[in-house]
């Protein structure tokens, strides 16, 4: 991501971390607040950790078992690694890696509060991540790799921190047709995850370039226009330009793994 949408996205994220509840309402939308979870999934975990940023639930279908590893991409106030945590047990290990300082502080001290010791959180860019080669079992994403420009790097580097054998559960945003004009170079979509969506199968590809196996796609759920609608005047863009448009966004969450004898991923 170049620097001034990389600093953009940083500062928004900030700014969302600092608030007390979700980020409904600010600059960042909430086109789907339920996300993939639900009541009983989240019961136990701290309301302050889930922002509602998220656009999947790559928990569920990740199938953690206790002892395992996890590795979560743009962990945010730390939902997806509480319910990993949870999950894996005590003999397992959440870690959780972000580029916003405000975020890490709020999942710092929500795990410190909480006693969630199975559980640290990196400061960390996902192109380069902060971990050594096959660390994890399992790598998990909730709607962030949209915001890096280069996703190839991202899923090489996914593959490098996996075990061999291990397996990626990402939940993100794609586009199902162009983007419109409008929204291409507009810094509030980008870091709402709008327009640094690539095309769905550039996307999938990436994946299997990177080294991915046995690709699954679990999800595949396209925002319709009352959905972006709302998220544009959210954002105070002119959602009047989408009147009568087919949709160009979709939710997907996808499953992949990483060769048991593969050790030159990355």
């Amino acid at each position: 991501m170049k620097k001034d949408k990389k600093e953009s996205v940083r500062n928004e994220y900030g700014k969302i971390a600092k608030e007390s509840g979700s980020c409904c309402g600010s600059s960042c939308s909430c086109p789907d607040l339920a996300a993939g979870y639900d009541a009983g999934q989240l019961q136990g975990i701290p309301g302050e950790a889930d922002l509602g940023l998220g656009c999947g639930n790559p928990t569920a279908p990740a199938e953690l078992r206790p002892g395992e590893t996890v590795l979560d991409l743009g962990s945010g106030a730390g939902v997806d690694c509480f319910l990993a945590a949870r999950q894996v047990g005590p003999q397992g290990r959440v870690i959780g890696v972000d580029m916003t300082p405000e975020m890490l502080d709020r999942a710092r001290r929500i795990a410190v509060e909480s006693a969630i010791a199975n559980v640290e959180f990196r400061l960390g860019e996902i192109e380069s991540l902060p971990v050594a080669d096959s660390t994890a079992d399992v790598v998990i994403s909730n709607c962030v790799i949209n915001l890096a420009e280069d996703k190839g790097r991202v899923f090489r580097e996914i593959f490098r921190a996996l075990k061999p054998g291990g397996r990626l559960v990402v939940s993100d945003i794609v586009l199902l047709r162009d983007l419109p004009p409008f929204l291409r170079d507009n810094d509030a979509a980008y870091a709402s995850c709008i327009s640094g969506a690539v095309p769905k199968d550039e996307y999938l590809a990436a994946i299997t370039a990177a080294g991915g196996t046995r690709l699954e796609v679990l999800k595949d759920s396209p925002y319709g226009n009352e959905i972006m609608q709302d998220w544009l005047e959210a954002l105070d863009l002119p959602a009047e330009k989408l009147q009568g448009q087919e949709p160009f966004l979709a939710s997907i969450t996808v499953r992949a793994w990483k060769p048991a004898g593969c050790s030159c991923c990355g």
